[in-house]
């Protein structure tokens, strides 16, 4: 059977960071690996970020979301069972940040997926300076992906301290307690990234996955949330940065929760990411002005005026 694993992670908690690192690990041992991406943005911008590991040994797929539940769980279901028959070792996949976990294990016990695939590893990815205000339909999405993770992996642990990651744990178990969540999870991963060795990756190759028993707050896949994307961005890097500053600054564009996208500055492109707590440029060696404004109540039109102007 093949292997299948998922990563989650809520919004700009740094997935496809950790993916492409995982990915390299199982490459490294020789395995031959498919990852689905999919986003409820009509441009999958981490696909693009992860296009380094195409070759023979990587294909990447992309599932569009923008659809009601029923029909994303068609498309998801269509799309492994293509992938099944592609002679992969193992297939990841990286969904949305407001991935609903009931979607990949109710899919994976139906026919005939239930006779092709074995859950591997369920890992949640989660910043370790974890913001404290959330709204309820954040911490259900936070609360429902950890407490199925065979390991929560921290992220940004090297740039936080014992205060901050003891607070983010303390934030997880809050928010499972208000899903009434029989099971808190007690395993994470604390060290840095950069500090991971082949004992770590295999570790989370083999950790496996819980199945959660939750109260279920959201049933739609999207939960209220929604995008705002943009194509032809001429800003360079200090202009956009500005401008993401004022969307998460003031009430009148909604609540805004991401902003992800590339930026020029004298003629190199960089990825920017940004969440209300941090906003992080990466140089890239692919890149074009996409943006993607992710968040809940969004006035699609005045983010459209700040970022074409």
């Amino acid at each position: 059977m093949i292997k299948i694993d998922l990563i989650t992670g809520f919004l700009g908690s740094g997935k496809t960071t950790f993916l492409l690192k995982y990915a390299k690990y199982l490459m490294s041992k020789g395995l031959k690996i498919g990852i689905l991406e999919y986003d409820y943005g009509a441009v999958n911008i981490d696909m693009m970020l992860l296009s380094e590991l195409r070759g023979p040994q990587c294909e990447i797929e992309m599932l569009a979301a923008a659809c009601d539940a029923d029909c994303l769980q068609r498309r998801f279901r269509t799309k492994l069972i293509a992938m099944a028959m592609s002679g992969y070792d193992r297939i990841i996949i990286e969904p949305s940040g407001i991935f609903d976990m009931d979607m990949f294990f109710d899919a994976l016990r139906e026919e005939p997926l239930e006779n092709w695939y074995e859950i591997g590893s369920v890992l949640t990815i989660v910043n370790a300076n974890l913001v404290d205000e959330m709204s309820k339909e954040e911490n259900y999405i936070l609360a429902s992906q950890a407490v199925c993770a065979g390991c929560v992996v921290l992220s940004r642990t090297q740039l936080s301290d014992s205060e901050h990651i003891e607070n983010t744990k303390k934030h997880i178990i809050r928010a499972a307690e208000e899903i009434h969540c029989k099971k808190i999870q007690e395993n994470y991963m604390e060290k840095s990234w950069e500090d991971f060795t082949d004992d770590d990756y295999e570790y989370l190759m083999n950790v496996g996955y819980h199945i959660g028993d939750y109260m279920k707050v959201i049933t739609n896949g999207e939960g209220g949330f929604s995008t705002v994307h943009f194509l032809d961005i001429k800003d360079e890097v200090p202009v956009l940065k500005e401008k993401i500053r004022r969307l998460f600054e003031s009430d009148e564009y909604g609540k805004v929760l991401r902003v992800k996208g590339f930026a020029t500055e004298n003629g190199k492109n960089y990825e920017v990411s940004a969440t209300e707590n941090e906003l992080i440029v990466t140089p890239m060696n692919v890149g074009r002005g996409v943006v993607i404004v992710i968040g809940s109540d969004l006035d699609s039109k005045k983010i459209t005026e700040l970022l074409n102007n």
